[in-house]
Protein backbone atom coordinates (compact mmCIF):
# COMPACT_ATOMS: atom_id res chain seq x y z
CA UNK A 1 0.00 0.00 0.00
CA UNK A 2 2.66 2.19 0.99
CA UNK A 3 4.59 1.58 -2.60
CA UNK A 4 1.57 2.58 -4.46
CA UNK A 5 1.05 5.41 -3.01
CA UNK A 6 4.98 6.64 -2.91
CA UNK A 7 4.14 5.97 -6.83
CA UNK A 8 1.23 8.16 -7.26
CA UNK A 9 2.97 11.11 -6.08
CA UNK A 10 6.06 10.67 -7.84
CA UNK A 11 3.74 10.92 -10.42
CA UNK A 12 1.54 14.23 -9.01
CA UNK A 13 4.60 16.12 -8.42
CA UNK A 14 5.33 16.55 -12.66
CA UNK A 15 2.17 17.36 -13.22
CA UNK A 16 1.66 20.22 -10.49
CA UNK A 17 4.81 21.88 -11.40
CA UNK A 18 3.05 22.22 -15.20
CA UNK A 19 0.39 23.44 -13.79
CA UNK A 20 2.23 25.95 -11.69
CA UNK A 21 4.21 27.10 -14.85
CA UNK A 22 0.79 27.58 -16.54
CA UNK A 23 -0.65 31.18 -16.21
CA UNK A 24 -4.19 30.78 -16.40
CA UNK A 25 -4.79 34.57 -16.36
CA UNK A 26 -8.01 36.72 -17.76
CA UNK A 27 -6.58 39.68 -18.24
CA UNK A 28 -3.74 38.40 -20.41
CA UNK A 29 -5.99 36.76 -22.71
CA UNK A 30 -8.39 39.67 -23.03
CA UNK A 31 -5.31 41.26 -24.04
CA UNK A 32 -4.48 38.59 -26.24
CA UNK A 33 -8.07 38.85 -27.65
CA UNK A 34 -7.95 42.84 -27.93
CA UNK A 35 -4.48 42.66 -30.22
CA UNK A 36 -5.99 40.27 -32.22
CA UNK A 37 -9.16 42.02 -33.10
CA UNK A 38 -7.03 45.11 -33.68
CA UNK A 39 -4.85 43.32 -36.04
CA UNK A 40 -7.52 42.18 -38.56
CA UNK A 41 -9.60 44.95 -38.23
CA UNK A 42 -6.87 47.51 -39.68
CA UNK A 43 -5.60 44.55 -41.71
CA UNK A 44 -7.77 45.43 -44.81
CA UNK A 45 -7.27 49.30 -44.20
CA UNK A 46 -3.66 49.24 -45.73
CA UNK A 47 -2.36 47.77 -48.84
CA UNK A 48 -0.43 44.88 -49.19
CA UNK A 49 2.81 45.45 -48.75
CA UNK A 50 4.78 46.25 -52.30
CA UNK A 51 6.70 43.23 -54.00
CA UNK A 52 10.20 43.55 -55.15
CA UNK A 53 11.02 43.67 -58.65
CA UNK A 54 13.38 40.88 -59.67
CA UNK A 55 16.20 41.72 -61.33
CA UNK A 56 16.28 40.59 -65.17
CA UNK A 57 17.70 37.62 -66.31
CA UNK A 58 21.08 37.47 -68.08
CA UNK A 59 19.52 35.76 -70.98
CA UNK A 60 16.74 38.91 -71.50
CA UNK A 61 19.79 41.58 -71.05
CA UNK A 62 21.73 39.78 -74.06
CA UNK A 63 18.60 39.44 -75.73
CA UNK A 64 18.11 43.53 -75.60
CA UNK A 65 21.55 44.44 -76.33
CA UNK A 66 21.06 42.27 -79.45
CA UNK A 67 17.65 43.77 -80.09
CA UNK A 68 19.42 47.22 -79.56
CA UNK A 69 22.01 46.44 -82.45
CA UNK A 70 19.93 44.48 -84.34
CA UNK A 71 20.50 47.13 -87.68
CA UNK A 72 23.93 46.13 -87.78
CA UNK A 73 23.80 41.98 -87.35
CA UNK A 74 20.60 41.94 -89.74
CA UNK A 75 23.02 40.61 -93.04
CA UNK A 76 24.63 38.01 -91.21
CA UNK A 77 21.03 36.97 -88.87
CA UNK A 78 20.13 33.50 -91.44
CA UNK A 79 23.98 32.54 -89.99
CA UNK A 80 23.84 32.99 -86.69
CA UNK A 81 20.29 32.34 -85.33
CA UNK A 82 20.63 28.69 -85.85
CA UNK A 83 22.79 28.67 -82.51
CA UNK A 84 19.51 30.39 -80.80
CA UNK A 85 16.94 28.85 -79.23
CA UNK A 86 13.43 29.13 -80.51
CA UNK A 87 12.34 31.38 -77.74
CA UNK A 88 14.94 33.66 -78.77
CA UNK A 89 14.10 34.02 -82.06
CA UNK A 90 10.76 34.79 -81.24
CA UNK A 91 11.75 38.13 -78.91
CA UNK A 92 14.21 39.08 -81.81
CA UNK A 93 11.00 38.42 -84.53
CA UNK A 94 9.13 40.83 -82.14
CA UNK A 95 11.77 43.49 -81.19
CA UNK A 96 12.26 43.51 -85.18
CA UNK A 97 8.49 44.18 -85.53
CA UNK A 98 8.48 47.26 -82.97
CA UNK A 99 11.67 48.67 -84.58
CA UNK A 100 10.20 48.00 -88.42
CA UNK A 101 12.78 46.10 -89.55
CA UNK A 102 10.39 42.71 -90.04
CA UNK A 103 10.99 41.69 -93.32
CA UNK A 104 10.86 38.72 -95.22
CA UNK A 105 14.16 37.69 -94.65
CA UNK A 106 14.59 38.76 -91.60
CA UNK A 107 11.27 36.38 -90.61
CA UNK A 108 12.70 33.59 -92.45
CA UNK A 109 15.94 33.49 -90.44
CA UNK A 110 13.87 33.42 -87.22
CA UNK A 111 11.53 31.47 -88.35
CA UNK A 112 11.26 28.21 -85.49
CA UNK A 113 8.94 24.90 -86.46
CA UNK A 114 8.46 24.83 -82.50
CA UNK A 115 6.57 28.58 -82.91
CA UNK A 116 2.42 28.42 -81.60
CA UNK A 117 2.11 32.40 -82.58
CA UNK A 118 2.73 34.21 -85.54
CA UNK A 119 2.67 38.45 -84.87
CA UNK A 120 3.40 39.96 -87.91
CA UNK A 121 1.22 43.33 -86.98
CA UNK A 122 2.49 46.53 -89.04
CA UNK A 123 5.55 44.84 -90.56
CA UNK A 124 6.48 44.82 -94.20
CA UNK A 125 6.17 41.37 -94.38
CA UNK A 126 4.81 39.97 -98.26
CA UNK A 127 2.97 37.00 -99.86
CA UNK A 128 6.20 35.38 -100.14
CA UNK A 129 7.93 35.70 -96.40
CA UNK A 130 4.89 34.37 -94.94
CA UNK A 131 4.20 31.76 -97.11
CA UNK A 132 7.96 30.14 -96.51
CA UNK A 133 7.03 30.62 -92.67
CA UNK A 134 4.25 29.15 -92.59
CA UNK A 135 6.18 26.26 -94.31
CA UNK A 136 8.69 26.37 -91.59
CA UNK A 137 6.50 26.46 -88.64
CA UNK A 138 3.24 24.41 -89.00
CA UNK A 139 2.51 24.36 -85.53
CA UNK A 140 0.91 27.71 -85.24
CA UNK A 141 -2.00 28.18 -83.56
CA UNK A 142 -2.44 32.11 -83.43
CA UNK A 143 -1.67 34.65 -85.96
CA UNK A 144 -1.83 38.53 -85.90
CA UNK A 145 -1.23 39.90 -89.57
CA UNK A 146 -3.34 43.07 -88.83
CA UNK A 147 -2.50 45.90 -90.74
CA UNK A 148 -0.35 44.60 -92.96
CA UNK A 149 -0.20 46.38 -96.61
CA UNK A 150 1.83 43.55 -98.14
CA UNK A 151 -0.38 41.00 -97.39
CA UNK A 152 -2.70 39.34 -100.29
CA UNK A 153 -5.62 37.20 -100.52
CA UNK A 154 -2.93 34.68 -101.74
CA UNK A 155 -0.64 35.01 -98.29
CA UNK A 156 -3.57 34.63 -96.18
CA UNK A 157 -4.65 31.29 -98.44
CA UNK A 158 -0.74 29.95 -97.95
CA UNK A 159 -1.33 30.58 -94.71
CA UNK A 160 -4.72 28.26 -93.55
CA UNK A 161 -3.40 25.65 -95.92
CA UNK A 162 0.12 25.35 -94.25
CA UNK A 163 -0.52 26.26 -90.32
CA UNK A 164 -4.13 23.18 -89.79
CA UNK A 165 -3.93 24.01 -86.16
CA UNK A 166 -4.99 27.58 -86.68
CA UNK A 167 -7.51 28.64 -83.93
CA UNK A 168 -6.96 32.29 -83.90
CA UNK A 169 -6.71 34.53 -86.56
CA UNK A 170 -6.03 38.39 -86.39
CA UNK A 171 -7.00 40.69 -89.20
CA UNK A 172 -7.83 44.04 -91.02
CA UNK A 173 -7.05 47.63 -88.86
CA UNK A 174 -5.79 49.57 -92.27
CA UNK A 175 -7.89 50.08 -95.72
CA UNK A 176 -5.78 47.26 -97.22
CA UNK A 177 -5.64 44.49 -94.12
CA UNK A 178 -10.06 45.51 -94.44
CA UNK A 179 -10.13 44.52 -98.31
CA UNK A 180 -8.06 41.57 -97.94
CA UNK A 181 -9.97 40.35 -94.98
CA UNK A 182 -13.27 40.81 -96.93
CA UNK A 183 -11.95 38.48 -100.26
CA UNK A 184 -10.67 35.98 -97.75
CA UNK A 185 -14.39 35.20 -96.65
CA UNK A 186 -14.54 32.33 -98.68
CA UNK A 187 -11.17 31.22 -96.89
CA UNK A 188 -11.77 31.06 -93.44
CA UNK A 189 -14.48 28.51 -93.47
CA UNK A 190 -13.33 25.04 -94.26
CA UNK A 191 -14.37 23.88 -98.07
CA UNK A 192 -15.22 20.42 -98.47
CA UNK A 193 -13.88 18.19 -101.38
CA UNK A 194 -16.17 15.69 -102.98
CA UNK A 195 -14.35 12.53 -102.95
CA UNK A 196 -15.40 8.71 -103.45
CA UNK A 197 -13.78 5.76 -101.64
CA UNK A 198 -15.59 2.26 -101.42
CA UNK A 199 -14.63 2.41 -97.74
CA UNK A 200 -14.50 4.29 -94.43
CA UNK A 201 -10.98 3.48 -93.43
CA UNK A 202 -10.18 5.00 -97.27
CA UNK A 203 -12.01 8.52 -96.37
CA UNK A 204 -10.46 8.53 -93.14
CA UNK A 205 -7.17 8.58 -94.36
CA UNK A 206 -7.91 11.55 -97.05
CA UNK A 207 -8.32 14.91 -96.35
CA UNK A 208 -11.74 16.20 -97.42
CA UNK A 209 -11.24 20.19 -97.07
CA UNK A 210 -8.75 22.44 -98.33
CA UNK A 211 -8.46 24.82 -95.66
CA UNK A 212 -8.26 25.26 -92.14
CA UNK A 213 -10.73 23.59 -89.89
CA UNK A 214 -9.70 24.42 -86.64
CA UNK A 215 -10.05 27.99 -87.16
CA UNK A 216 -12.54 29.05 -84.07
CA UNK A 217 -11.88 32.64 -83.11
CA UNK A 218 -11.49 35.56 -85.78
CA UNK A 219 -10.49 39.57 -84.67
CA UNK A 220 -11.85 41.53 -87.14
CA UNK A 221 -13.08 44.65 -85.53
CA UNK A 222 -14.05 46.90 -88.42
CA UNK A 223 -15.95 44.27 -89.97
CA UNK A 224 -18.95 45.27 -92.17
CA UNK A 225 -22.64 44.21 -91.73
CA UNK A 226 -22.56 41.81 -95.03
CA UNK A 227 -19.61 40.18 -94.21
CA UNK A 228 -20.61 39.39 -90.80
CA UNK A 229 -23.75 37.84 -91.51
CA UNK A 230 -22.30 35.70 -94.16
CA UNK A 231 -19.76 34.41 -91.69
CA UNK A 232 -22.90 33.64 -89.41
CA UNK A 233 -24.60 32.33 -91.86
CA UNK A 234 -21.83 29.90 -93.41
CA UNK A 235 -19.68 29.41 -90.54
CA UNK A 236 -21.30 29.40 -87.14
CA UNK A 237 -18.58 27.84 -84.80
CA UNK A 238 -15.94 30.57 -85.85
CA UNK A 239 -16.65 33.37 -82.99
CA UNK A 240 -16.12 37.19 -84.51
CA UNK A 241 -14.71 39.55 -82.23
CA UNK A 242 -14.80 37.73 -79.15
CA UNK A 243 -15.22 40.01 -75.89
CA UNK A 244 -15.01 39.16 -72.22
CA UNK A 245 -17.67 38.18 -70.93
CA UNK A 246 -19.94 39.04 -67.92
CA UNK A 247 -19.80 36.27 -64.39
CA UNK A 248 -23.42 35.68 -65.95
CA UNK A 249 -23.18 34.98 -69.31
CA UNK A 250 -22.96 31.34 -71.12
CA UNK A 251 -19.78 31.59 -72.25
CA UNK A 252 -16.80 31.92 -69.61
CA UNK A 253 -13.64 34.16 -69.83
CA UNK A 254 -11.50 31.17 -69.42
CA UNK A 255 -13.30 29.59 -72.42
CA UNK A 256 -11.70 32.50 -74.37
CA UNK A 257 -7.66 31.96 -75.51
CA UNK A 258 -5.17 34.70 -74.91
CA UNK A 259 -4.38 35.75 -78.50
CA UNK A 260 -8.18 36.17 -78.96
CA UNK A 261 -9.03 38.54 -76.55
CA UNK A 262 -8.82 42.45 -77.43
CA UNK A 263 -6.28 44.75 -76.47
CA UNK A 264 -3.79 41.89 -76.35
CA UNK A 265 -0.48 42.26 -78.02
CA UNK A 266 0.28 38.73 -79.59
CA UNK A 267 3.94 39.15 -79.05
CA UNK A 268 4.31 40.74 -75.87
CA UNK A 269 4.83 37.50 -73.55
CA UNK A 270 8.07 36.76 -75.65
CA UNK A 271 9.29 40.36 -74.76
CA UNK A 272 7.90 41.04 -70.87
CA UNK A 273 10.94 40.49 -69.46
CA UNK A 274 13.28 42.85 -71.40
CA UNK A 275 13.66 46.33 -71.61
CA UNK A 276 11.53 48.45 -73.51
CA UNK A 277 14.18 50.91 -73.97
CA UNK A 278 15.92 48.00 -76.44
CA UNK A 279 13.44 49.03 -79.13
CA UNK A 280 12.68 53.10 -78.18
CA UNK A 281 15.99 54.25 -78.16
CA UNK A 282 16.22 53.40 -81.86
CA UNK A 283 12.84 54.70 -82.80
CA UNK A 284 13.58 58.07 -81.51
CA UNK A 285 16.19 58.92 -84.05
CA UNK A 286 13.54 57.85 -87.05
CA UNK A 287 10.48 59.35 -86.08
CA UNK A 288 9.79 59.95 -82.40
CA UNK A 289 5.63 60.13 -83.38
CA UNK A 290 5.87 56.15 -83.45
CA UNK A 291 6.73 55.87 -79.85
CA UNK A 292 3.86 57.94 -78.57
CA UNK A 293 1.41 55.76 -80.67
CA UNK A 294 3.53 52.63 -79.98
CA UNK A 295 0.85 49.76 -78.79
CA UNK A 296 3.38 47.69 -77.00
CA UNK A 297 4.30 50.34 -74.51
CA UNK A 298 1.29 52.68 -72.90
CA UNK A 299 1.84 56.07 -71.52
CA UNK A 300 1.68 55.19 -68.08
CA UNK A 301 4.62 53.10 -68.59
CA UNK A 302 6.63 55.99 -69.66
CA UNK A 303 8.32 58.22 -67.08
CA UNK A 304 7.61 61.85 -66.80
CA UNK A 305 11.40 62.75 -67.62
CA UNK A 306 11.12 60.69 -70.97
CA UNK A 307 8.15 62.24 -72.06
CA UNK A 308 9.67 65.61 -71.98
CA UNK A 309 12.59 63.71 -73.33
CA UNK A 310 10.52 62.44 -76.22
CA UNK A 311 9.01 66.03 -77.00
CA UNK A 312 11.86 67.51 -76.85
CA UNK A 313 13.43 65.44 -79.63
CA UNK A 314 10.25 65.61 -81.86
CA UNK A 315 10.45 69.42 -80.85
CA UNK A 316 14.31 69.18 -81.92
CA UNK A 317 13.50 67.58 -85.29
CA UNK A 318 10.75 69.48 -86.56
CA UNK A 319 12.76 72.99 -85.54
CA UNK A 320 16.12 71.43 -87.87
CA UNK A 321 15.13 72.53 -91.64
CA UNK A 322 14.09 76.17 -89.88
CA UNK A 323 17.49 75.96 -88.16
CA UNK A 324 19.32 75.23 -91.38
CA UNK A 325 17.28 78.23 -93.13
CA UNK A 326 17.90 80.60 -90.57
CA UNK A 327 21.93 79.31 -90.64
CA UNK A 328 22.38 80.01 -94.43
CA UNK A 329 20.37 83.45 -94.29
CA UNK A 330 23.17 84.36 -91.47
CA UNK A 331 25.83 83.38 -93.40
CA UNK A 332 25.02 84.85 -96.81
CA UNK A 333 24.23 88.48 -94.12
CA UNK A 334 27.63 88.06 -93.00
CA UNK A 335 29.40 87.92 -96.48
CA UNK A 336 27.22 90.89 -97.86
CA UNK A 337 28.67 92.50 -94.57
CA UNK A 338 31.86 91.60 -95.28
CA UNK A 339 32.35 93.17 -98.58
CA UNK A 340 30.56 96.35 -97.24
CA UNK A 341 32.98 96.94 -94.18
CA UNK A 342 36.08 95.36 -95.99
CA UNK A 343 38.33 97.39 -98.54
CA UNK A 344 39.32 94.23 -100.52
CA UNK A 345 35.43 93.17 -100.49
CA UNK A 346 34.50 96.78 -102.28
CA UNK A 347 37.08 96.68 -104.84
CA UNK A 348 36.36 93.02 -105.52
CA UNK A 349 32.77 93.97 -105.28
CA UNK A 350 33.20 97.12 -107.63
CA UNK A 351 35.67 94.96 -110.36
CA UNK A 352 32.89 92.79 -110.54
CA UNK A 353 30.53 95.29 -111.37
CA UNK A 354 32.39 96.85 -113.98
CA UNK A 355 33.39 92.97 -115.60
CA UNK A 356 29.16 92.78 -115.33
CA UNK A 357 28.93 96.29 -117.42
CA UNK A 358 31.64 95.79 -119.86
CA UNK A 359 30.41 92.42 -120.97
CA UNK A 360 26.49 93.73 -121.33
CA UNK A 361 27.89 96.67 -123.45
CA UNK A 362 30.07 94.62 -125.82
CA UNK A 363 26.98 92.42 -126.20
CA UNK A 364 24.82 95.21 -126.84
CA UNK A 365 27.45 97.37 -129.39
CA UNK A 366 27.47 93.75 -131.28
Amino acid sequence: MEVDFANKAQEIIPLSSSLSNLSIDSNSTRKASVRLTISSSYRGRFPPPLKKKSPPKLVSLCVGVLGQYLEDIIEDLSDISSIFPADIKQALAAIARRRKLLTDEVLIALVDNSWEFLDISESSITDTGLAEATKACKNIKAADISRCNKITVMGVSDLMNNCRSLETLRCGGCPTSEYTAYKSINIFKPILKVVEEETWEELDSMEISSTCQSLRWLSWPNIDENSQQRMATDSPRIILNPQPSSPFSIRRVDEIPRAALPNIVLDEISIEDIDPKTWVVKDINSNPRNIASSSSLPSSDISMAEKFRLAFLERDKRLAPKRAKNARQHQRRMERNSFSTNANGKSIAFAMNDQKYFENHWWSSR
